[in-house]
């Protein structure tokens, strides 16, 4: 399965890029109606750094580890789910310039609920309308941080 999410956001690639770099970008980016606990942020976005979280997922905490497995500076970087709820994850966050004061955001996700055709039938609604609501979030997040003039 694939869900993306663009979004333009009227500022630089670089100021946007480095938003995502900021060492409590990740912290950030999670939304107010998911509870989450951090173990282990992100110490950078680069190949080899691992992210760790607790997540609750209806009345259970749910631990996920996530690794990055690709880093362009100022442009790309990756991660894949280690451990979690889904079979497979991929996530890439790209950062694509249009012109000096623009960019495009986009989170482009390949993944994969647990239980196949089962999982597919009876949470694939589920998976992509809270994808839906966490990227709509974590997009506006960004475009108010990164248009501001604090950034």
């Amino acid at each position: 399965m694939r869900f993306k999410k663009e979004s333009v956001i009227r500022a630089s690639a670089e100021r946007v890029f480095a938003f995502h770099e900021a060492p409590d970008a990740f912290e950030r980016l999670q939304p107010p109606w998911q509870e989450t606990e951090i173990v282990q942020p992100p110490a950078s976005l680069e190949v080899g750094t691992r992210v760790v979280l607790r997540v609750k997922v209806g009345p259970l905490w749910q631990t996920m580890v996530a690794e990055h497995v690709e880093y362009e500076p100022g442009r790309m970087f990756a991660d894949r789910l280690v451990k979690g709820p889904f079979a497979k994850w991929l996530h890439r966050h790209i950062v694509t310039p249009r012109g000096d004061h623009e960019c495009v955001l986009t989170d482009d996700i390949e993944y994969e609920l647990p239980l196949g055709v089962l999982g597919r039938v009876f949470g694939g609604w589920f998976a992509r309308k809270n994808l839906e609501r966490l990227f709509e979030y974590r997009h506006q997040v960004t475009r108010e941080a990164c248009e501001s003039s604090q950034g």
